[in-house]
């Protein structure tokens, strides 16, 4: 069983601390969208309409953690404070999805018009992929209209085969410099950028390239349409959510000054 330890709640939703049986902690969250938002690839942005943020029937997002802490150790992700960390059990993952089920009695997710469980959290989901797909085939089980979104720095020899139908894909790039992205990604073992460029799923959605630009030089137009076909990839620029991490590597606010909710 999972325990909560503490939570934090911001404008569309909670973020709770959680810690396994053996003490491992882990973050998993629960935020809501309006529906519109879903349409960011169609009207080339994601703004919200006067900060409407609608309800868990709209948009229902649940990001869970598929590692408490994470070894990729990322120049701007908090996670990297923790001292050690270890794969989280596919039941585990699942429990993440049914503690934030729980917590809100009053909303049933079928109801919802989109229901999505984000892989985004703690943890490289492809250095633990088995208790990933494990976790995934469960959640379908008892939830067969959810939206499953994966992120993944592009982990070396990973297959890409079960990336289809109601799975999509997004992959961490935050540099289009090699150098540049090798130091904000300090993780040996992972593809190349033209490598990543290749990557081709079944999904029913197109791979999400996401982009945490620090500096504009880390966006190179050319090489996105070299390496990213827009047949097979959408790019998404995100903000840096300042943290003692990234202060730590003096990244400050990054390119895009569009704030996540708080």
């Amino acid at each position: 069983m999972l325990k909560e330890i503490k939570k934090r709640t911001f404008t569309n939703g909670v973020c709770y601390a959680l810690q396994t049986e053996d003490g491992f902690p882990l973050e998993v969250t629960d935020t809501f969208l309006p529906f519109y938002t879903k349409d960011a690839i169609g009207k080339k942005q994601n703004k919200l309409n006067n900060y409407d943020l609608k309800d868990r029937t709209e948009r229902w997002m649940i990001g869970v953690s598929c590692m408490s802490g994470c070894p990729v150790h990322c120049k701007f992700c908090a996670t990297g404070n923790l001292k050690k960390y270890r794969n989280l059990t596919a039941d585990e993952i699942v429990e993440q999805v049914e503690f934030i089920i729980n917590k809100n009695p009053e909303y049933d997710p079928k109801k919802a018009k989109e229901f999505k469980i984000n892989y985004t959290r703690m943890g490289e989901p492809f250095l633990n992929i088995e208790a990933v797909k494990e976790a995934i085939l469960k959640i379908d089980q008892k939830y067969p209209f959810v939206h499953h979104y994966i992120s993944t720095i592009g982990i070396k020899d990973s297959d890409f085969s079960f990336i289809k139908d109601n799975i999509t894909l997004q992959i961490s790039l935050h540099s289009l410099d090699p150098k540049k992205r090798n130091w904000l990604i300090p993780f040996h073992n992972k593809l190349t950028i033209e490598e990543l460029g290749q990557i081709r799923t079944q999904s029913r959605l197109k791979t999400t390239i996401n982009l945490t630009l620090v500096n504009l030089e880390d966006f190179d137009i050319e090489k996105l349409n070299t390496y990213f076909n827009p047949k097979y990839f959408f790019i998404k620029l995100s903000p840096i959510n300042e943290n003692s991490v990234s202060e730590k590597n003096h990244l400050g606010s990054g390119v895009i000054k569009g704030k996540n909710l708080v």
